[in-house]
């Protein structure tokens, strides 16, 4: 009887049986895990104006899901190489449905950001597996590139497409149907995984780090968290006691490393320039695209006054770009190099942000802000691949997990990262601004606190006191906007900089194209050469043997 692991083999295309199918099950688990991610963004003024939040809960509920995939996935991708990646997608898949069920139904903002953090953990065992699973089942060169050129493309077109079925959703339906949405898509995820993916491909043998994967966790954690509390006055302290305990457990996580048998995360590996430059540069471009949406879903909504079905149809360029561009990625990656390759896409998103600093104002036409998009998108689109791609290249297939959680951290961490950090230089910004303007509003003196703390709040609080005193609130929305406008060009500002950054470390820094094939084919040739056996007992008197024999 022929077992799951001996039917996947090359077919003579480096692809496994029912290559279709598998790669369209993978894409539609990474579907589960992406939409989530996204969704939240059209929702947050609805959020926000149901509990009455503030801007840093608002960001909070808008990063905990990146933020539980993002501390997770080194150490889930760790236990799905070692105890099987079927057994730790379909787990998380399974939790998928309960942790959409507490977000959907949530009582209180805090509920809901717990929800959030369930669901991205959940999204942690499901996620990178998808990634782990195409490097393991794909054999290297043009079948594995077009295949993760797939992956990348549709799933980030899915995440795109989050904020236009949200809008749809929110059109009729209150605010938590669009964290219910996922529900029937986990349950037809987890039936095609249950039919279709193989399951015990090329995994490792050896114990996993299971110390180096709760400092991986806790370092993950705190930083985010400390970029999301750093520019609120009130919790400075607190977000540089978190700085604190990330940088002592970042400090232990790589003693950790350098002294474990089999390290959660070889930094031998990691310090290959292919690896460790794709995983900076990615973290960069995904964490642009996340950061793009999360202020610009807010930017379409408060300033723009689009409807939410309006705001999600507004960054379909974005989607549609990405999906156009990726297969064209994925032959310039064979033909030119990944160099090159990322150098274009940070390109284009440079010129996004660029659109989005100088022609996103107050009563601009469509065409600016699906300009905006479509850039990103375009770049997105051609950065993607290569970033992926140099990853799993670079490590052993027993490691693929080592990689594919590297690539969700791109993601995940990027986008969190991005999202806590234009999140909190938007919060800061809009209320030092409406600070100022209630100053010099003449009878400041007669504003009640609980007024001025309202607008200083967020927003939607501000919206909220507009509703209270109505022959103010022409007044009161056109602070607001200007204040949020003055917020986000901090935003942009900061996303600028951080291209810029990532740029210049992929141009004096990746290999080109002959230096990188070259690089690839020593490390993929130095990672299959065949191990010595550990010598027998003296006692034995057998002789020494190759592994390979």
């Amino acid at each position: 009887m022929t077992s799951e692991k001996e039917k996947v083999d090359d077919n003579g295309e480096g692809a496994p049986e029912r290559a279709g199918l598998v790669l369209a099950t993978l894409i539609i688990v990474a579907a589960v895990a992406n939409l989530p991610l996204a969704m939240a963004n059209v929702a947050l003024p609805s959020i926000g104006a149901y509990f009455n939040a503030s801007q840093t809960q608002l960001n909070l509920v808008a990063v905990s899901y990146s933020l539980g995939l993002a501390c997770s996935v080194l150490w889930l991708g760790a236990l799905g190489d070692r105890y099987g990646r079927k057994l730790l997608l379909i787990l998380g898949v399974t939790l998928a449905i309960p942790a959409a069920l507490i977000s959907g139904l949530a009582p209180s903002i805090e509920v809901l950001i717990f929800g959030r953090l369930f669901g991205g953990f959940a999204a942690g065992m499901a996620y990178p597996t998808t990634l782990s699973l195409i490097t393991a089942l794909w054999a290297p060169g043009p079948p594995r590139t077009r295949a993760i050129a797939l992956w990348a493309a549709i799933g980030g077109a899915i995440s795109v497409s989050g904020p236009l079925l949200s809008g749809l959703l929110l059109q009729s339906l209150y605010w938590g149907s669009v964290f219910l949405i996922v529900l029937p898509l986990a349950i037809v995820a987890l039936l095609m995984a249950l039919k279709f993916v193989p399951a015990h491909v090329n995994e490792a043998d050896e114990a996993v780090d299971n110390m180096g994967g709760i400092f991986s966790v806790v370092l993950i954690a705190t930083f985010v968290l400390a970029l999301n509390f750093l520019p609120v006055a009130d919790y400075r302290t607190f977000a540089l006691v978190l700085l604190l305990i990330s940088a002592v457990t970042t400090a232990l996580f790589v003693w950790q490393q350098r002294r474990a048998a089999n390290p959660l995360y070889d930094l031998k590996v990691a310090g290959r320039r292919t690896f460790w430059v794709a995983a900076v540069a990615g973290i960069i471009v995904f964490g642009s695209l996340m950061g793009a949406m999360f202020i610009g879903q807010q930017f379409l909504q408060n300033v723009l006054a689009y409807s939410t079905l309006n705001a999600g149809l507004a960054v379909l360029p974005a989607g549609i770009c990405m999906i156009l561009v990726a297969p064209r990625s994925a032959k310039i990656v064979e033909a030119r190099g990944s160099r090159l390759t990322l150098l274009g896409g940070y390109v284009f998103i440079l010129l996004g942000f660029l659109a989005m600093l100088f022609l996103w104002k107050e009563n601009i036409s469509y065409l600016y802000v699906g300009l905006a998009y479509a850039l990103v998108g375009i770049g997105i689109g051609l950065a993607g691949t290569p970033a992926s791609r140099s990853l799993t290249g670079s490590v052993p297939i027993t490691r693929a997990g080592m990689a594919s959680g590297t690539a969700d951290l791109q993601r995940d961490l990027g986008g969190a990262m991005f999202q806590s950090f234009f999140g909190a230089l938007l919060a800061a910004g809009y209320t030092s601004a409406i600070a100022v303007q209630l100053a010099a509003y003449p009878d400041a003196a007669t504003v009640p606190a609980s007024v001025s703390s309202s607008m200083e709040l967020s927003f939607a609080g501000a919206q909220a006191v507009a509703a209270q005193y109505p022959q103010y609130a022409a007044q009161i929305t056109a602070a607001a906007k200007a204040a949020f406008l003055q917020g986000d060009q901090y935003a942009y500002l900061a996303g600028i900089i951080a291209v810029l950054g990532g740029a210049a470390l992929v141009f004096f820094l990746f290999p080109k194209h002959e230096e990188e094939q070259k690089m690839l084919a020593e490390f993929h040739a130095a990672d299959m050469a065949p191990k010595t056996a550990v010598p027998p007992d003296a006692s034995a008197g057998m002789p020494q043997q190759p592994a390979s024999l």
